[in-house]
């Protein structure tokens, strides 16, 4: 009788994010002012999140060499968003297709989200195209872990994946849009980004108790180390060897430093939410806790 109500009420709750989703669509092209020129005192990256911000060598560089790094960055960021959306819709879609009911508001949630990530796609893509940046493509080990998830990785494990980097570029955005005088394109994508992003967000929490009050100690330990991997996998593409060499400094000097500096920034910054969600349902264990700390310098 409880799984009977419990059921009922996850369908409900779906039913009214459907609803939402269809009397409040948010369309890229009215909402964000493409028409607004990339002007030189814009901001492109919150401070909180520009790799070498704070560090003696960023001093160094030239302002036209600081808002290179910026630019590079940011499209960076961008770019990445857009290819984890391309990945969750591959996986969506899969995920539809093993469904025997493709009527219930699970199935038609998933194809709601589905759409909106393909529009999320498209948004970033354009962002990049007016950033003016030819964006560095994931390396062989990215795209050969994204291939590997899509296709076989079960769907407990997915929709922990997505969710766990949804929880940070949520992060990211609401860090743009704090950021005094950004980019007004920057700041109203992070704005729809958020607002849609909240909905999947919620949906897949929801989703995802499923397995999470079911689960043991072990399979909890999974799930754990599956969003640290993922958040990590993420974070690897921000920065890059090549964006020095591009902008006239040497990577050997300045990339380590960077890295080093993104870690930290991220970890002050970017990892609450990723950590309250974990902790909701005891995903932190003495085992887990080493992972988290060593490969994102998480508080936990």
């Amino acid at each position: 009788m409880e799984t009977t109500q419990s059921s009922k009420s996850f369908e409900q709750e779906i039913e009214r994010l459907i609803q939402i989703s269809k009397d409040k669509p948010l369309l890229p092209e009215s909402f964000i002012p493409w028409a607004t020129e990339l002007e030189d005192h814009f901001e492109l990256m919150p401070k909180t999140l520009l790799s070498l911000y704070g560090h003696e060598l960023f001093n160094k560089m030239t302002s036209e060499q600081k808002r290179e790094l910026a630019r590079a960055e940011i499209a960076q960021v961008m770019y990445s968003y857009a290819w984890s959306e391309e990945l969750a819709c591959l996986f969506f879609f899969r995920y539809v297709s093993s469904l025997e009911n493709i009527t219930s508001a699970e199935c038609r949630y998933v194809l709601k989200e589905a759409e909106e990530e393909c529009r999320h796609m498209q948004m970033f893509s354009m962002a990049v195209k007016k950033l003016n940046v030819d964006p560095l493509p994931p390396r062989r080990l990215h795209r050969f872990a994204a291939w590997f998830a899509t296709r076989f990785l079960p769907s407990d494990i997915m929709f922990m994946s997505v969710l766990g980097i949804e929880l940070v570029t949520d992060v990211y955005g609401t860090e743009l849009r704090q950021q005094p005088n950004i980019y007004p394109v920057l700041a109203k994508i992070s704005q729809l980004h958020n607002i849609e992003e909240g909905r999947h967000i919620h949906f897949t929490e929801l989703l995802l108790k499923r397995y999470t009050e079911k689960a043991g100690l072990f399979r909890r330990s999974v799930y754990s180390i599956v969003v640290c991997l993922n958040i990590y996998f993420m974070r690897t593409m921000y920065v890059r060897k090549e964006i020095f060499r591009k902008i006239g400094l040497d990577p050997n000097i300045y990339y380590k430093p960077a890295y080093a500096g993104l870690k930290q920034k991220f970890s002050e910054h970017c990892l609450e939410r990723a950590t309250e969600f974990v902790g909701q349902w005891n995903g932190f264990n003495w085992f887990t806790r080493i992972i988290w700390r060593k490969l994102l310098k998480a508080k936990v």
